[in-house]
C-alpha cells in the first residue's frame, strides 16, 4: 500500500476519491446488478490489477465507440458505476474473468492520464437517488410501472414477476426500480446508459415505463407476427400433406403422369410472363384440368389450350437494325429492277429510323404477274430488318374460321393462321406475308377476307380476338405485306386498308441482266458446277428466254436453265473428256425441243383489209390480237367469235353505233348494216378474252372490212371507244409496249391520256426503234391506221371540221 502511495506520489495522482477505469464495450452496469466480465485488454487487466490490490473497487463505465481500444476521456461516458470485483478467476490463455457488482451510481469528474503500467484512473463523485419522498405521485408511478412490468413478464416468460411483491418503501423502489431495468433484456446501450444517468426516482421510473410499453407494443407485433407466419408454415405443412397424399392416391390410380405434366405447365407459365386476363384464363384451365381423368378428351384440349398460350410471344420483341444503306445493298443484291417498291420500303425504314414512335406500319400490297418476285421481295424486306419472316399461304382458304381460328368446342380445334405464324415466330413483330391475297374464295362458312379487316387495321389490331384463344392478342406492331396477281379480285374494303405497290412484268434485258446476275449463279452453286464447266452467251439466253417462254417474271426460265444444266452434268459424266460444255442454238434444240412458244406473225402485207393489230394485257405479261373482219352480204347481223367477253362484245356494239353515226363521212351508205352480215374474229378461239382496251382496235378493223381500205403494216395500237368516238385511257401499258416491240411493231397509237404513263415506262425500259402516237378520238386513229384517208370517199358535201393534230414521240 505504501509502495502504491509512493507511485501515485511520483505521478501527481491524488488518492482521494480515485478508482481505475474499466471502460467496457457495448454494456452499461447498473446499480445493484452483477454481471461477469471477460478482461482482455491490457488497460483492463491493469485496471483490475490495480483494484485487486486496494479494496477491490473500481469505475466502471460504457465506451461510445466499441471500436476504440485505448479510449480517452472523450471516448467513455462520464457516467457510470461506483462497482466491486466480487470474484476474480485467471483463465488458461491469459485473460481473466470477474464478477462485478454495481454500488452505486458515479460520475467521473477528471480522467487523469495513463500511468506508467498502463492503468487510467479517474477522479468520481457517488450519485445518491435524489426524490424518494413517498408522496402520491410516487405511489402512482410505481403502479404503473408494475402494471406495466406485470404485463412485460406475461409476454415474456424469462422475466421474475416475483421481484415487485412486498415493496413499501422508496429504497425498496429505488432497488427494484434498477434490478428492472435489468431484466429487461432488449434495451439498448443507449436505453440502461439514460437510465444510468438518472438519479431522480421519479423521473427514472417514468423512463422505465416509456421503455417497458414500448417493448410490450413490439413483443405484442412479434407475437402477431409469429401467429401470422405460424399459420402460414400450419397451412403449408398441411397442403404438403394434402398433396403427399393426393400423389399417393394418383399414383394408386395411374395418373401420376398427369401430375408430373400439370407441374411442368405451371413451371412454365409462371415463366411465360402472361397478361392478366391470360393468367387467370389459364390458372381457371389448370384447376379445371386437375380434376379431369388424364385421358377423357375434354382433359386433352384443355392441355393443348394451355400450351397455345404459354407459347406464344406476349411480350418478346425482336431489334430492328434500321440501316438505311444495308437495306438497299440487301434489295439490290437480290433483286433486279422493282424500283417503286425498293423506293417505298427505304422510306418506310427511313421513317422509321427517324421517328421513335412510329409503331404502326404500313400494310403493303404488291400487286403483279406471276414470277417477279413478290414472295422474295417481302423475305428481303424482313432480312433489311432484321425480323422474322412467315409466311401465309391464302390461296383457296374459303373459311373464315383460317383466320380466326376454331371454337374449342369443336373436334380438332385449332388457332387460326395468324396466332400459329405469331406462334412460329416467336416475336411480336415479324414480318407475315399473306400470299394470294386475292385468290380467297367464301362459302356458307363465312368470308375469309371480312376476317382479314381486323387483322389488316391498325386501329384495330390491337386487340385482335382468336376464337380458339378467346383472349385479346397484339397484332399492332406485326408488318403484314400481302402479295396478289389481280388488283380487281381483291374486294373494296380490304382494298381500302391496302397500300398498292405494282410491279410490272420484266422486259428482256432485264430477264437477261436477271439471269445472268441471279439465275445462273444460283443454279451453278446448287448443282456444283463451274463457270467453265457451263457457258451460254447473251443470244442464246434471249432465245431462250423469247422462243420458250412465255411469262412476265423467270419461273420457267428459272426451270429451263436448271434443266440445261442437269444435261450438262449428264455430259460430263457419260464423257470425262470433256471439261466445258458452251450451250448453242444447236443444244437448244437438241436438249429442249423445238422453241415453245412462236411470236404472233404481224402481217405487214399491204392488202391488210379488215385487219388490225391490237395489244392486250394478260397475266404473263403483254400480247399482241390480231383482229380480222369480213363484211358478206346478208341481213344485217353481227356475229363476235374468239371467246369474247361481255365487256369487249360491248365494245363492238359501240364500234358499230360509232360506224353508223359517221356513215356519210366514211362514205358508207347510211342502211349498209342492213344489207351487211358482219363477222369479227380474234384468234386463239380457246383463250377466254374480255376488257375495253381493244375498243379502236374493232372499230378500226370493221372500218377497213367495210370500206375495202388497208390498214398500215407495223401498226398496233390500244385504247377504249365510246359512241362518241371518243378514246379513253387503258392499263398495262408497260406490258403492252414491250409486246408490241418484241412483236415487230413500229408504231403504236396510244390514249392521250395515257402520256404520263408513257412517261413513266421510259424510264423503266428503252422504247428506242417504237414510234408512240397520241390520240383523243376515233377520227385522228383512222387517219393514222390507213392507207388511204377513210374520210377521202365522202358522197354528200364535208363538214366542216376542226383539224386534231396528232402528237408523235419518237423513243
Amino acid at each position: 500500500m505504501e509502495i502504491e502511495k509512493n507511485e501515485m506520489h511520483e505521478h501527481n495522482i491524488d488518492s482521494s476519491n480515485l478508482l481505475p477505469l474499466l471502460p467496457l464495450k457495448n454494456v452499461a452496469i447498473l446499480p445493484k446488478s452483477i454481471i461477469p466480465i471477460i478482461v482482455s485488454r491490457d488497460i483492463s487487466i491493469k485496471a483490475v490489477e490495480n483494484a485487486l490490490k486496494t479494496d477491490r473497487t473500481l469505475f466502471i463505465t460504457a465506451q461510445k465507440n466499441p471500436s476504440t481500444e485505448v479510449p480517452s476521456s472523450d471516448d467513455v461516458f462520464a457516467y457510470g458505476t461506483r462497482s466491486t470485483i466480487l470474484q476474480f478467476e485467471r483463465m488458461p490463455n491469459g485473460p481473466f474473468k470477474i464478477l462485478a457488482e454495481g454500488i452505486c451510481r458515479a460520475k467521473a469528474t477528471h480522467f487523469s492520464d495513463y500511468t506508467t503500467d498502463g492503468c487510467a484512473y479517474v477522479h468520481y463523485q457517488d450519485l445518491p437517488t435524489t426524490h424518494m419522498e413517498h408522496t402520491v405521485e410516487l405511489e402512482a408511478i410505481w403502479r404503473e410501472l408494475c402494471n406495466a412490468y406485470t404485463t412485460y413478464t406475461k409476454l415474456n416468460d424469462k422475466a421474475p414477476l416475483d421481484i415487485i411483491a412486498g415493496i413499501k418503501t422508496p429504497q425498496d423502489m429505488d432497488y427494484i426500480a434498477d434490478t428492472i431495468a435489468i431484466h429487461i433484456n432488449n434495451l439498448s446501450l443507449e436505453d440502461r446508459q439514460i437510465l444510468l444517468e438518472l438519479p431522480n426516482l421519479k423521473k427514472r421510473m417514468l423512463k422505465l415505463c416509456f421503455f417497458i410499453n414500448k417493448e410490450i407494443d413490439i413483443l405484442k407485433t412479434g407475437q402477431r407476427i409469429h401467429g401470422q407466419v405460424q399459420t402460414q408454415v400450419e397451412k403449408n405443412q398441411r397442403d404438403y400433406y394434402l398433396h403427399e397424399q393426393l400423389k399417393a392416391i394418383q399414383k394408386e390410380l395411374g395418373r401420376e403422369d398427369q401430375s408430373d405434366e400439370i407441374e411442368a405447365l405451371k413451371q412454365k407459365i409462371k415463366t411465360a410472363n402472361l397478361p392478366k386476363e391470360a393468367k387467370q384464363k389459364v390458372d381457371a384451365e389448370i384447376k379445371r384440368l386437375e380434376q379431369m381423368p388424364p385421358l377423357s378428351s375434354e382433359a386433352v384440349v384443355s392441355r393443348n389450350y394451355i400450351d397455345w398460350i404459354v407459347s406464344l410471344p406476349w411480350h418478346k420483341t425482336s431489334k430492328d437494325t434500321i440501316n438505311i444503306l444495308q437495306a438497299e445493298k440487301i434489295l439490290n443484291k437480290n433483286h433486279a429492277g422493282l424500283k417503286k417498291a425498293k423506293e417505298r420500303i427505304i422510306e418506310f425504314i427511313a421513317a422509321k429510323k427517324f421517328s421513335k414512335q412510329l409503331h404502326r406500319s404500313p400494310v403493303i400490297c404488291l400487286v403483279g404477274p406471276p414470277g417477279v418476285g413478290k414472295t422474295s421481295l417481302a423475305r428481303s424486306i424482313a432480312e433489311s430488318m432484321g425480323r422474322e419472316f412467315i409466311r401465309i399461304s391464302l390461296g383457296g382458304v374459303r373459311d373464315e374460321a383460317e383466320i380466326r381460328g376454331h371454337r374449342r368446342t369443336y373436334i380438332g380445334a385449332l388457332p387460326g393462321k395468324i396466332i400459329q405464324a405469331m406462334k412460329k415466330a416467336n416475336k411480336l413483330n415479324p414480318v407475315i406475308l399473306l400470299d394470294e391475297i386475292d385468290k380467297m374464295s367464301r362459302d356458307l362458312h363465312g368470308d375469309p377476307a371480312a376476317a382479314l379487316l381486323e387483322v389488316l387495321d391498325p386501329e384495330q389490331n390491337k386487340n385482335f380476338v382468336d376464337h380458339f384463344l378467346d383472349l385479346e392478342y397484339d397484332l399492332s406492331q406485326v408488318m403484314f405485306i400481302a402479295t396478289a396477281n389481280m388488283m380487281e379480285h381483291i374486294p373494296y374494303p380490304l382494298f381500302d386498308r391496302l397500300e398498292i405497290i405494282s410491279l410490272s412484268g420484266y422486259s428482256e434485258q432485264e430477264k437477261l441482266a436477271i439471269a445472268n446476275e441471279f439465275l445462273v449463279p444460283k443454279n451453278l452453286k446448287e448443282y456444283s458446277l463451274s463457270k467453265k464447266q457451263f457457258k451460254i452467251n447473251d443470244d442464246v439466253t434471249l432465245r431462250l428466254i423469247d422462243e420458250y417462254t412465255k411469262e412476265a417474271g423467270v419461273r420457267q426460265l428459272d426451270r429451263l436453265l436448271a434443266k440445261l444444266m442437269r444435261k450438262t452434268i449428264q455430259v460430263l459424266l457419260e464423257n470425262n473428256k470433256n471439261t466445258s460444255i458452251s450451250i448453242t442454238k444447236e443444244l437448244l434444240i437438241k436438249w429442249l425441243g423445238m422453241p415453245f412458244y412462236k411470236k404472233t406473225s404481224v402481217s405487214k402485207k399491204k392488202e391488210r383489209i379488215g385487219l388490225a393489230t391490237g395489244l392486250a394485257w394478260t397475266e404473263v405479261g403483254g400480247d399482241i390480237l390480231e383482229i380480222e373482219t369480213t363484211a358478206l352480204t346478208g341481213k344485217g347481223g353481227l356475229t363476235l367469235t374468239g371467246q369474247l367477253g361481255e365487256v369487249m362484245q360491248e365494245s363492238a356494239q359501240a364500234a358499230m353505233s360509232y360506224i353508223r353515226s359517221r356513215a356519210k363521212d366514211l362514205g358508207l351508205k347510211p342502211t349498209f348494216y342492213t344489207t351487211y352480215d358482219i363477222h369479227l374474229h380474234i384468234p386463239e378461239g380457246a383463250t377466254p378474252k374480255d376488257g375495253p382496251s381493244a375498243g379502236i382496235t374493232i372499230c378500226t378493223a370493221l372500218i377497213s372490212a367495210l370500206t375495202d381500205n388497208p390498214t398500215k403494216p407495223g401498226l398496233a395500237m390500244t385504247g377504249e371507244i365510246t359512241l362518241q368516238g371518243r378514246v379513253l385511257s387503258i392499263g398495262g401499258l408497260k406490258e403492252k409496249l414491250l409486246a408490241a416491240r418484241q412483236n415487230g411493231c413500229d408504231t403504236v397509237i396510244v390514249p392521250q391520256e395515257n402520256f404520263d404513263d408513257v412517261e413513266e415506262v421510259k424510264k423503266e425500259m428503252s422504247l428506242d426503234g417504237l414510234t408512240i402516237v397520241f390520240v383523243d378520238n376515233m377520227d385522228d386513229v383512222l387517219k393514222i391506221a390507213f392507207i388511204k384517208d377513210p374520210f377521202s370517199k365522202k358522197r354528200h358535201h364535208t363538214k366542216t371540221t376542226k383539224k386534231k393534230t396528232t402528237k408523235k414521240i419518237k423513243s
